[in-house]
């Protein structure tokens, strides 16, 4: 086999997350409240992370999915009652997404159920190690989220 790196270790560092990623996802969604499934959470918790309310097409953007499948979610979260979206009253063609009451307190509660794998996580590792990791995970993040196209 031809060696396409010189040294693959950030081929490794991104295999790594990538894992992490599946594995964190398959055990939050076994938690997860009320058959919430884990778009629905990243939806609610980037509402909240967010601060404000969204259109669909900057929610697509930020969560690196098509149009039709924030659509699709979206859709779920509306008959849900766990989102509401409303017409944007500077674009009479656009859209604006925001959390109802019923979708914080359903945040809240998957919150609740996923407490037990961080606690465990923090006290098999430390908060210290997760400390150090936060910066430097931050910035690859925003390094990837200015590069895209």
């Amino acid at each position: 086999m031809s060696k396409i790196f010189n040294d693959p270790t950030v081929f490794q560092f991104f295999t790594e997350i990538g894992i992490i990623q599946q594995l964190a996802s398959t055990k939050l969604q076994s938690v997860l409240p009320d058959d919430l499934k884990m778009s629905h959470f990243t939806v609610l918790n980037h509402l909240t992370r967010m601060g404000k309310q969204q259109s669909p097409a900057q929610m697509a953007s930020a969560l690196q999915v098509t149009k039709a499948a924030i659509t699709n979610t979206l859709q779920r979260l509306v008959k849900r009652e766990l989102i509401e979206v409303i017409a944007n009253p500077n674009d009479g063609r656009g859209k604006l997404v925001s959390l109802t009451d019923k979708g914080k307190l359903m945040l809240e509660q998957s919150t609740v159920s996923i407490a037990p794998l961080i606690i465990q996580l923090e006290q098999e590792f430390g908060q210290s190690s997760f400390n150090k990791a936060i910066p430097f995970l931050e910035t690859i993040r925003k390094y990837l989220d200015e590069e895209r196209s």
